[in-house]
C-alpha cells in the first residue's frame, strides 16, 4: 500500500499533486564507473573462463580424461594472464596491482580478488606446466586441486565486486548476480572443452553446458523480478541487445552440443563457440547495463521511493 492510498483510506486528500522526480538539469545522481568495457567486462569474461575451466579440468583429470583436462589447463592459464593484463590495462599504471596486495581486507571484493588471482595464477601455471611436460606429476596433481579449489571464487567474486557498488542494475541483484556469473563461466568452460578436448571426451562438457545454460535463465529471471523498473536496462539499449544474444547464443550452443555428442565434430566446435560467444555477450550486457542505470537518475531514485512507500 502507498502512501497515497493509505491517505484516501482515512479521508485525506492532497493538497498539491505529487511531484515527479527531476534530477539537477537532468543530470545522474551517483557517478558512473570508470571502468573501460572492453579492459573490465573482458576481465570479467576471462576470470570466469579460467577459474571453471580449472574446475573442468580437474574433473576430466579425475575421470580419466587427459586430453580435456591438458587442454583446458593450459586454456586457463592463457585466460587468467589476458585477465590479468585487462586488469593491469584498465589499472593505468602497472604498480598498483602489487600495491593492492599490501594490506588483506576480507570486507572488500577488489582486495579479496586481488589476492585470488595472485594465488590462482600460479597454481594455473604449474598445472598447465606439468601437464604439457609430463614432469613432476605429484605437483602437478597438487597445482590442479589448488586451481580448482580457487576456480570457484575466481568465477564469482567480480559478482560481488559489481554488487557491492552503488550501480542500480548491479546492486539491485546483488543475490543473483555470483550465481549468474558462476552459471554463465560454466558455459563458457564447457564450451572451451567442445573445441579444444578429443571427441571421445565431451560427455562431462555436454552436460555441464546444459545445465549451465538452463541456470543462465533461471537466475537471469530472478533478477529481473528482483530489479522492478531497473530491469529496462537488461532489456534496452546496447546491454538488451548484448543479453538477448547471449540468450540466443547460450542456448543454441547448449542444444548444438546435445545433438553433436561424438558424431560431429564441426558441430561440436560450433556449438563450443556459440558458448564462449554467449557467455562473453551476458559479462559486456550486465556491465552494459549498470553503466546505464547509473546514467539516469531514474533507476537511483525510483527503486528507493519505492522502498519507502513500502516501508510507510
Amino acid at each position: 500500500m502507498t502512501r497515497d492510498t493509505a491517505r484516501r483510506r482515512r479521508g485525506e486528500e492532497l493538497m498539491v499533486e505529487r511531484a515527479e522526480f527531476g534530477s539537477y538539469y537532468g543530470r545522474p545522481v551517483i557517478k558512473a564507473p570508470s571502468w573501460a568495457a572492453r579492459d573490465i567486462a573482458g576481465y570479467f569474461f576471462l576470470g570466469g573462463l579460467a577459474g571453471a575451466g580449472s574446475v573442468l579440468a580437474a574433473g576430466a583429470q579425475a575421470t580419466g580424461r587427459p586430453g580435456t583436462a591438458t587442454a583446458l589447463k593450459v586454456s586457463s592459464l592463457a585466460s587468467v594472464t589476458l585477465s590479468a593484463a585487462a586488469l593491469v590495462h584498465d589499472l593505468g599504471v602497472p604498480s598498483r596491482f602489487p600495491n593492492m596486495l599490501r594490506v588483506v581486507k576480507p570486507t572488500s571484493p577488489m582486495s579479496v580478488g586481488s589476492w585470488l588471482l595472485s594465488a590462482y595464477g600460479p597454481a594455473a601455471g604449474a598445472a598447465a606446466l606439468c601437464a604439457v611436460t609430463g614432469r613432476l606429476p605429484r605437483v602437478g596433481a597438487a597445482a590442479t586441486a589448488g586451481a580448482a579449489l580457487l576456480g570457484p571464487a575466481l568465477a564469482t567474486y567480480t559478482g560481488v565486486l559489481a554488487a557491492d557498488t552503488a550501480v542500480p542494475a548491479w546492486h539491485g541483484a546483488h543475490r543473483q548476480l555470483p550465481y549468474l556469473f558462476a552459471a554463465s563461466a560454466t558455459a563458457a568452460a564447457s564450451g572451451m572443452a567442445l573445441v579444444v578436448g578429443p571427441s571421445d571426451e565431451r560427455a562431462p562438457a555436454v552436460c555441464a553446458a546444459g545445465l549451465a545454460a538452463v541456470a543462465e535463465q533461471a537466475v537471469t529471471r530472478a533478477a529481473e523480478r528482483d530489479l522492478g523498473m531497473v530491469a529496462e536496462t537488461y532489456r534496452l539499449g546496447r546491454a538488451g541487445v548484448l543479453l538477448r544474444s547471449a540468450k540466443v547464443l547460450t542456448l543454441a550452443g547448449a542444444a548444438g552440443a546435445v545433438v553433436a555428442g561424438r558424431r560431429c565434430r564441426a558441430l561440436s566446435v560450433a556449438s563450443g563457440l556459440a558458448l564462449l560467444a554467449g557467455s562473453a555477450c551476458t559479462r559486456f550486457g550486465i556491465f552494459a547495463a549498470g553503466i546505464a542505470s547509473a546514467q539516469d537518475p531514474r533507476y537511483t531514485v525510483g527503486p528507493q521511493r519505492a522502498r519507502q512507500e513500502e516501508a510507510g
